[in-house]
């Protein structure tokens, strides 16, 4: 009995307890969804004091855009997340906001953004300090992609016990053929160019020549916008900073210092020291710091007074891996983001329509129809293209039917070709498990696509001639956009990945540019002036509530694992999504590390 009460009263209090957690969950939750429709004061916005300094950590992950969800910017190592939506809002309302004075810019090691997102970013931050403001940079510790954002800054200071890597950038891409080998799995692929290398990991055990190849060539490229920067704002040569690389000279602070990759060596408090004697403060007095996230003035004045606008840009972002359905906010699913574009197309207060891509692709037939959507679109207002990281295969696809696109130097975009993969496990069951599979079918190939036994040649020819009408599609697509014969588009295709820079030159792409030039220029085509519309976003944000219980599972697995493996949690989550594809699939070559 002793035993029962135990039981009973634990379980009891452990469900209370669950109660009260449930209960202030949703409390949190619903508090701030109140804040975000109700169009009255947002109290988690921190009230701007006169001669105040903006506050951006980017020592964690980037997102494209800001959530719903109440715990979105929260980040349970300490940190605060942030979003590339509110990190360019923000900046660009700081250079009128006379109360901002200048951008304390702290970073680290472990910044997660992709180059393109550092090139936006770094951009801003430049147009900020046009207008006569300061940006400062410190770190303890400065990675490559950290270091090429610091450089925007007027002044870059390093912890004196700290360092920094200037050494080039190293792509890796993980192979997974001899362990397949060990476990008896065949790995049935069938695709159409050379250059497409996605399936290469299941059937290599390095690198192909032609992958080598783009590989050599969107890397170099990469490096390049890097030093280019770099020389410009630090006065080092290209010529010196590819030396320092190769020599490996830079090997402590104060290395950095001699070289004059930064200003000064200090701790945080004289950093701190400095930004007060640029504020004109005393030792003691106090500065008033206003946190990225907690400064809402421009994303109100953008987004909430945007929805009431007789005259809108609308916003359509498209960011994840490309697939049918709904997808969510960190997938494309083919029906949400159709959806999203049919109804900017028929709410005749949208006068223009910017498309921000950042997928690696996915599936072929999902991305066709977002790109039917896109040419209804494009008929019926302008229609915009704004690249990302990444804009390629699948991602490619749904911009190239756009009247005019825009991409960083350093996105990664092309990749036009498709593929498609069939593992064959017979032997791993057979032979390693002991396991049988009898079947019965009422035709010939009926169980065409299990993974129990290897196609026929007659189902392999079959197969690979859905592929290549899947390419002729895809090139017909990108020939009649951009306005070129599939023979060109088939000759800078065949998968090739091409950086950003690269594709303006052979027509991919009409210009080099961000969000903020793609907004402006949708909006011009429109006849719209700078100060004559609002903007909105779409699709409609998953409800905070349902993703954060949806989500908080998947989100902690997806951390845990990043930090056990670092960069390479991103190849083994890419292996998983290419175990578990369907279909013919348009999307990039396989997960590449590049650091």
């Amino acid at each position: 009995m002793k035993n029962f009460f135990t039981v009973f009263f634990s379980s009891l209090l452990g469900v209370i307890i669950s109660l009260v957690l449930v209960g202030l969950i949703f409390t949190l939750a619903v508090t701030s969804v109140l804040h975000q429709t109700i169009g009255g004061r947002d109290e988690l916005a921190q009230e701007i004091k006169k001669n105040s300094v903006l506050f951006l950590d980017l020592s964690s992950e980037v997102n494209e855009r800001s959530s719903s969800n109440p715990f979105q910017s929260l980040d349970f190592s300490g940190g605060e997340k942030q979003t590339l939506d509110v990190i360019l809002m923000n900046l660009k309302n700081a250079c009128s906001d006379s109360d901002i004075k200048g951008v304390y810019l702290k970073l680290g090691g472990g910044m997660e953004a992709g180059f393109a997102t550092i090139e936006e970013i770094r951009n801003a931050l430049l147009d900020f300090r046009k207008t006569g403001k300061f940006v400062v940079a410190y770190a303890e510790q400065y990675s490559q992609k950290a270091y090429y954002l610091a450089t925007c800054s007027d002044k870059i200071f390093l912890n004196p016990q700290g360092g920094m890597d200037w050494k080039g950038l190293s792509a890796q891409i993980m192979f997974f053929k001899n362990a397949l080998e060990k476990m008896d799995v065949e790995v049935q692929v069938f695709r159409h160019g050379k250059f497409k290398s996605a399936v290469e990991p299941f059937f290599l055990d390095k690198m192909s020549a032609s992958n080598r190849e783009q590989t050599e060539v969107f890397l170099n490229s990469i490096w390049k916008t890097m030093i280019s920067g770099v020389s410009k704002s630090r006065g080092v040569s290209e010529e010196d900073l590819n030396l320092m690389a190769d020599r490996l000279v830079v090997r402590n602070a104060q290395d950095a210092l001699n070289k004059k990759l930064v200003d000064d060596l200090k701790y945080e408090d004289e950093v701190q020291l400095f930004i007060k004697q640029k504020l004109s403060l005393n030792e003691y007095d106090k500065i008033s710091i206003v946190k990225m996230v907690k400064y809402k003035k421009a994303m109100k004045r953008k987004f909430n007074e945007g929805e009431e606008s007789d005259a809108k840009v609308a916003i359509i972002y498209a960011v994840g891996e490309i697939e049918s359905g709904q997808g969510d906010d960190n997938t494309i699913g083919s029906d949400r983001i159709a959806k999203a574009i049919c109804d900017a197309r028929l709410d005749s207060t949208i006068k223009a329509i910017v498309l921000r891509v950042n997928s690696p692709g996915g599936s072929a037939l999902a991305s066709d129809i977002m790109w039917r959507e896109v040419t209804l679109a494009r008929k019926a207002k302008p229609f915009v293209v704004s690249m990302g990281d990444v804009a390629a295969s699948g991602g490619y696809y749904i911009s190239c039917a756009a009247d005019y696109i825009f991409a960083h130097p350093n996105t990664i975009t092309g990749s036009i070709g498709v593929f498609g993969i069939m593992p064959n496990a017979q032997r791993l069951l057979s032979q390693k498990l002991g396991i049988t599979i009898d079947t019965v079918n009422t035709n010939k190939h009926s169980d065409l696509g299990t993974m129990f036994r290897p196609v026929s040649a007659e189902e392999s020819e079959y197969m690979q001639h859905g592929v290549e009408d899947v390419y002729q599609v895809f090139i017909s697509r990108v020939a009649d956009g951009r306005k070129i014969t599939t023979a060109d588009v088939d000759s800078v295709g065949q998968g090739r990945v091409w950086s950003g820079s690269d594709a303006v030159g052979i027509k991919l792409v009409d210009e080099l540019g961000g969000l903020e030039k793609a907004i402006s220029f949708a909006a011009s085509k429109a006849g719209l002036k700078s100060d004559e519309y609002g903007l909105v976003a779409f699709p409609k944000k998953v409800n905070p509530i349902e993703k954060f219980l949806s989500n908080a599972r998947s989100d902690l697995e997806s951390k845990l694992l990043r930090e056990k493996i670092g960069g390479q949690a991103k190849m083994l989550q890419a292996l998983q999504y290419l175990i578990r594809v369907k279909g013919v699939q348009a999307r990039l070559p396989f997960e590449t590390l590049i650091y």
